[in-house]
């Protein structure tokens, strides 16, 4: 486990959707966040405590997490000479990038003089199989997305602590380094070598004799160009009975790609019900998520029931409404009234 109290990082980011990492740990293990650190230039916050390296050891850090997102997930100059700042001052450091904090010679020099840890958050576990899509026990829900940053892993934990105030044994899958983070474990499958992304999932949600539910947090988008393949993997591993499919309403284009239009709910939905059925013939949707948190209350519900009635499923925000009726339908044998003809 990753020590805490942690001192977030948020650099010099504009970016909101950049510091998702930090801002999940904010959210979901606020009690372990002890502060914030940004330089003068940054004009995001979480709304922690603005630290230095120096006063966030004082006051007990044991690790900075270099919380933020680029394309590609690389380590600038700027994340290593910051990190170095935090291990000189005396904390660990953990991050989720692609680029490793044990492969950066200062890094691992200051750690080993100091007796502090690296943590690389996007490490696959070893020895992975390749996957076999045989069908196995267990109630399994992927969420899926129009788009990367969507708020896949949100709704995924909101299902999962609902299903729990229901009484029913389920578990939160975590598939991406902020969702480990916070979970204190999972895969991160945009790490894991290509012949291996579904047979990791099938090792992350094995099959389970119980009637409780695995809850996998989803990644990227069938129709993001970037991320696609990542997306289809843990589909088929998944082998989900549920999909539920997020979106974030006013997003003009593709994350990272300008031009580039978002598809439309239905279509969206149909192709990953038809891409899971490799592995899960009886998939259903349940579900739609939509992220509003950049609209009004009234404008998101009317927003929420016009979808509704448009594709025949539940829709919610899951952090601003709940995801009660998104539980209900799960729950219930029946098949989903989802139609591909419904409107977008």
């Amino acid at each position: 486990m990753i020590p805490s109290p942690f001192l977030l990082y948020l650099g010099r980011s504009a970016d909101a959707l950049g510091i998702k990492t930090s801002r999940g740990l904010a959210e979901f293990r606020r009690e372990d966040c002890l502060g914030e650190f940004r330089h003068d230039d940054c004009p995001q916050t979480l709304g922690l405590p603005r630290l230095t390296m120096e006063e966030a050891a004082a006051k007990g850090a044991r690790t900075l997490v270099l919380g933020i997102a680029g394309a590609g997930g690389r380590l600038p100059d700027e994340l290593i000479a910051d990190a170095a700042l935090a291990l000189e001052a005396g904390m660990n450091v953990a991050a989720g990038l692609h680029e490793r904090l044990r492969d950066q010679p200062k890094l691992a020099s200051l750690a080993a003089e100091r007796g502090l840890e690296l943590f690389d958050v996007r490490d696959p576990p070893p020895n992975l199989n390749v996957g076999k899509g045989i069908p196995r026990a267990g109630h399994r829900l992927l969420t899926v997305g129009t788009d990367c940053s969507v708020g896949k892993m949100y709704a995924t934990l909101a299902l999962t602590w609902a299903l729990r105030e229901r009484g029913v044994t389920a578990d939160f899958r975590a598939t991406g380094q902020t969702g480990i983070l916070i979970a204190g474990g999972g895969v991160p499958v945009d790490a894991v070598i290509a012949d291996f992304i579904s047979g990791a999932i099938e090792q992350l949600a094995p099959a389970r004799p119980d009637e409780g539910w695995d809850l996998i947090e989803g990644q990227g988008s069938l129709f993001h160009p970037s991320f696609a393949g990542v997306s289809l993997g843990l589909l088929h591993g998944a082998q989900p009975e549920a999909l539920v499919l997020c979106h974030e309403p006013g997003r003009a284009h593709m994350r990272g790609i300008a031009g580039r239009s978002l598809p439309g709910l239905a279509e969206c939905l149909e192709r990953n019900l038809e891409a899971a059925r490799l592995t899960s013939p009886e998939v259903r949707a349940v579900g739609i998520c939509l992220n509003t948190s950049a609209m009004d209350r009234e404008a998101a519900l009317r927003l929420c029931a016009r979808t509704e009635d448009h594709l025949n499923l539940p829709c919610t925000d899951p952090i601003a409404f709940g995801v009660e009726a998104i539980i209900d339908r799960t729950l219930c044998p029946a098949p989903s009234a989802f139609s591909t003809t419904a409107s977008n």
